[in-house]
């Protein structure tokens, strides 16, 4: 298990369990309690974590899992559906662009057609700053204030600014597709600033990992019925799928 490893699993027992012994924690993952102890220094330098005698508790503000520490095990579907559901937009298109791991694949499955001139809207910067180098791109950027969490612009700004645009396409990744609810997302302002994403679309397409179907996140994106595809991957059962289809949306297994 590399460094990297080692901090993302930390992190997500952090999150889990809300405190972390080192014994504990190094027995788990193999390793010494001199690196799991520097691990944790580490991760309490960037305020991740608050150090206690013995481990690690949970910062006083709930965090999500930085995506620059999400494990990656999860990588070569959410690729699979990014380069799938790149296939949808058409040249020329005005292209929305949520925030996330998948919407992330998404944005580097757009760029590898080079036949395809865009428009691309995005309150995500990390997406912005993959697509501002890209000549076939015209990218805008909503305002808003940054969420390090997901690196997604949030808030009043970035809505009002998002209200007045019009998409031909919107890719909305989420952290739960329910059939009767419809998409969600853990955290409310990013859920804001994908609901007027899919409301400014003529299409709405749901990037989704198959591990998202069937579950409810905190706050309500869009319902089923608002959604017009879905882009998982093979995983996706028969049984997960049909529940979409029964409500009209085109579902593709990437």
């Amino acid at each position: 298990m590399n460094r990297y490893e080692r901090l993302t699993a930390l992190l997500e027992m952090l999150a889990a369990r809300g405190r972390v012994g080192t014994d504990e924690a190094a027995a788990e993952l193999g390793v010494s309690g001199a690196t799991v102890r520097r691990d944790l220094d580490h991760l309490a330098e960037q305020q991740l974590l608050s150090r206690t005698h013995g481990g690690a508790v949970v910062q006083a503000v709930s965090y999500d899992l930085p995506m620059r520490y999400k494990n990656d095990r999860l990588a070569d579907e959410k690729q699979r559906i990014g380069r799938a559901a790149a296939n949808l937009a058409e040249p020329g298109s005005v292209v929305g662009l949520t925030g996330g791991t998948t919407a992330t694949e998404v944005a580097r499955g757009l760029v590898t057609r080079p036949e395809l001139d865009l428009t691309v809207v995005t309150n995500a910067l990390n997406i912005a700053g993959e697509l501002v180098v890209r000549p076939r791109v015209k990218l805008v950027v909503t305002g808003g204030v940054a969420r390090p969490q997901s690196y997604q612009l949030i808030g009043p700004l970035a809505a009002r600014i998002a209200d007045e645009l019009s998409l031909d396409i919107a890719f909305i990744g989420v952290d739960g597709l329910d059939p009767h609810l419809g998409a969600t997302a853990r955290h409310e302002g990013e859920a804001e600033l994908s609901r007027v994403f899919a409301a400014h679309a003529e299409r709405v397409v749901v990037v989704a990992h198959s591990s998202k179907l069937g579950r409810r996140a905190l706050a309500r994106i869009c319902g089923t019925d608002e959604v017009d595809v879905l882009v998982t991957d093979r995983g996706a059962t028969d049984h997960a799928v049909a529940p979409y289809l029964e409500r009209g949306v085109e579902v593709h297994r990437a």
